[in-house]
């Protein structure tokens, strides 16, 4: 038997934030999170540097509201990339000035498949993947198509444009989300109720490697993660372990934002499967069609009027949302949803 842990009243759960959740905190009801992060910024007595960039980003993703779909990547990156050094100056992360990441295409077709990402070892990119704890490797590169298929808020896009490949989704929908300590025991772990669609055993053969059922809840289909943490009541370091742990399981996790609290367990051992945080993907993406909005119009043209411009424009109208969430949650610690009616109430 197993009880689902709670702290001064409150049911620990499932947080936006990686590094710096505020588990107890009420989620920040806005339209968007631009005006609170930046009030935050003052608020903590943040430098003028990083209010500054935080603004600039803003400036950016207003001008690319403007912009058609073949202009507005050069204005959203810039966005991406002042919100990124936000991050990195709050967090007193080293960078250098340099961007980090370069694309380029191969051969004459135009494809998804044969616009090419490479990561560098230093700029931007690197910084944000150390502050992630997940350094760039040597020679780390991936296709445009690859990274948008590691994409939560555009993977059912992607896997309707290429639907040879719909069997691979990447992303198992879940519900409630808690941690869970072994009556008796201060052994804890993770669990979630998994979307009723894919309650099944094929479930769990997708998710082998990582989670297992969780027989607990005999009534409900619970899988769990597999690594182990400690939860005293008496521990007054308890409150670090689990954001400790949170931050390995995170890794495993994935969320869209929007009205709903969007929750998925990303498969793995599956080709195709980028092992990065989404903040990476997007950034990196984006970086490549800024390129082409720059430099070669035409062939990003082209791409837009192609088999795969409904995923393409899907991409570049939404990563915004996307990106500024997981950025302003990473920033404060906070939750950020838009008000209104939500579902999947029991993740709040």
């Amino acid at each position: 038997m197993a009880d689902i842990i709670s702290y001064k009243g409150k049911e620990l759960t499932l947080h936006k934030s990686i590094k710096n959740p505020n588990f107890l905190g009420k989620t920040v009801l806005v339209d968007d999170p631009w005006d609170y992060v930046e009030m935050w910024l003052k608020r903590n007595n943040h430098n003028d540097e990083a209010v500054f960039y935080w603004q600039q980003s803003l400036q950016f993703y207003e001008a690319s509201t403007m912009l058609p779909l073949t202009s507005s990547p050069l204005t959203i990156y810039y966005c991406f990339l002042n919100a990124v050094k936000t991050l990195l100056i709050v967090n007193k992360v080293s960078y250098s000035d340099l961007h980090g990441v370069s694309g380029w295409s191969r051969e004459s077709r135009v494809s998804l498949s044969n616009e090419y990402i490479k990561f560098k070892t230093s700029g931007i990119i690197s910084a944000l993947c150390n502050y992630l704890g997940d350094p760039v490797q040597d020679n780390e590169q991936y296709t445009l198509k690859n990274l948008l298929y590691n994409l939560p808020f555009i993977h059912r896009a992607y896997c309707l444009t290429y639907t040879s490949e719909a069997k691979k989704e990447l992303y198992i929908p879940i519900h409630k989300a808690f941690f869970v300590k072994k009556k008796g025991s201060s052994e804890s772990w993770f669990s979630a109720v998994v979307d009723p669609k894919y309650a099944n055993g094929h479930t769990l053969n997708k998710l082998k490697k990582n989670f297992e059922r969780d027989m607990n809840f005999p009534d409900t289909f619970v899988v769990r993660y597999k690594t182990r943490f400690r939860w005293k009541n008496d521990d007054s370091n308890k409150m670090k372990k689990i954001s400790s742990y949170h931050y390995k399981l995170r890794k495993q996790l994935s969320y869209i934002s929007g009205l709903s609290r969007l929750w998925y367990i990303k498969r793995d051992e599956i080709d195709g499967i980028i092992p990065r945080n989404s903040m990476i993907l997007i950034f990196a993406a984006m970086h490549r069609l800024s390129e082409l909005s720059r430099y070669e119009p035409v062939i990003l043209s082209k791409h837009l009027n192609s088999q795969h411009n409904w995923l393409l424009s899907e991409f570049i109208k939404n990563a915004s949302t996307q990106f500024i969430d997981e950025i302003a949650s990473e920033l404060t610690g906070e939750e950020f949803m838009t008000p209104g009616m939500t579902s999947r109430k029991n993740l709040i």
